[in-house]
């Protein structure tokens, strides 16, 4: 099986992190997290160029591309306190679906059974399938819970006569038995999609879906920690797909299928951060940047944030873990610092 770097543009990686090749386990061996790009858009129903993300999410920052980002917020350097790799991207065809959605799952696979946490860049959303799938691949069927960030379901059967599509796979995950729909959570949906016999679909299965509306009459802390005690009953891991488009347009308007009223980009990371803080991730994918929608990078630079804030999470967990304390996001403040 053919393995590239990054295909459309220079070989570069996430803000400088040392490359590896996915196929190789010896070339990141000890790895905590190691990043996949997933060039595909050829399940897109709206607008393409989704491909193009990876590319973009890795290198959009001001700051010196060199493997370093200590937070402000955690007092940790989740590129340097962690073992962060770069596989580069993934080949795959936007013409070949299948082909491609199998060739992820075998690369997730092979980062995940080497203990590592895969982190994909995608891509369209299909992508989901084959990334969680290659999870619960080793983890085991079933034993992987999802959080689900995105203004739609993405429950639908077929979408223009294909299995195989952004608005699919959360039903392929959970039809295939390799995700359990009651331990399904999804934040931030709203819109005008799906219909009803697709949400009939989603409640037969005990998917637990959050809409806006929802979120705004409650507080998104409420309905975090409420999504939290059901994915970690009876599930070994937390896999977390983060669709860009549960921003509102005007925090990322870089999206192939925008949807207003969504979360504020302070939302999110503060999602990110506390869902990577509190819960055993084994495993994260971030969808849907379309950069030639983009406007002033507003939405690759939120992306390569939501990254980071990941990062810099599951870092101080484990530093957290290992010292025996829990970290305090006022502490600096306390501190005087």
């Amino acid at each position: 099986m053919a393995r590239y770097g990054a295909q459309f543009g220079p070989d570069i990686t996430f803000l400088g992190v040392r490359r590896c090749d996915w196929a190789d386990p010896s070339s990141y061996a000890g790895a905590d997290v190691v990043i996949l790009g997933a060039p595909f858009d050829g399940g897109t129903s709206h607008r393409s160029g989704t491909r193009f993300g990876p590319q973009h999410i890795r290198q959009t920052c001001y700051l010196a591309q060199d493997g370093s980002r200590p937070s402000l917020a955690m007092r940790v350097d989740g590129l340097r306190d962690l073992s962060v790799f770069d596989a580069g991207d993934v080949e795959m065809f936007s013409g070949d679906a299948d082909r491609s959605v199998r060739d992820l799952q075998a690369a997730v696979h092979a980062v995940t059974a080497t203990g590592a946490i895969p982190l994909v860049l995608g891509g369209d959303h299909t992508i989901a399938w084959p990334d969680a799938a290659g999870v619960a691949q080793h983890l085991g069927q079933g034993r992987v819970s999802m959080i689900h960030f995105d203004a739609h379901a993405d429950t639908g059967d077929v979408e223009f006569g294909s299995l195989i599509g952004h608005g699919q796979p959360m039903r392929r995950l959970i039809e295939s038995g390799a995700l359990r729909g009651d331990r399904f959570l999804q934040l931030g949906l709203r819109g005008y999609w799906p219909g009803p016999e697709t949400l009939d679909w989603m409640a037969e299965q005990g998917m637990r879906s959050y809409e806006m509306t929802e979120i705004t009459a409650r507080g998104l802390e409420v309905c975090l920690t409420e999504a939290f005690a059901i994915a970690t009953d009876d599930c070994d891991g937390v896999f977390l797909s983060i669709d860009i488009d549960v921003c509102d347009p005007g925090h990322a308007p870089g999206t192939g299928t925008p949807e207003p009223g969504g979360l504020t980009s302070r939302q999110l990371l503060d999602a990110v951060r506390r869902i990577c803080y509190e819960l055993p991730v084994v495993g994260v994918d971030l969808v849907e940047v379309s950069p030639p929608y983009d406007h002033a990078e507003i939405t690759s630079f939120l992306a390569n944030r939501v990254v980071l804030e990941a990062l810099s999470a599951i870092a101080r967990r484990r530093k957290d873990a290992a010292d025996g304390t829990t970290w305090n996001p006022l502490q600096p403040l306390l501190d005087g610092r």
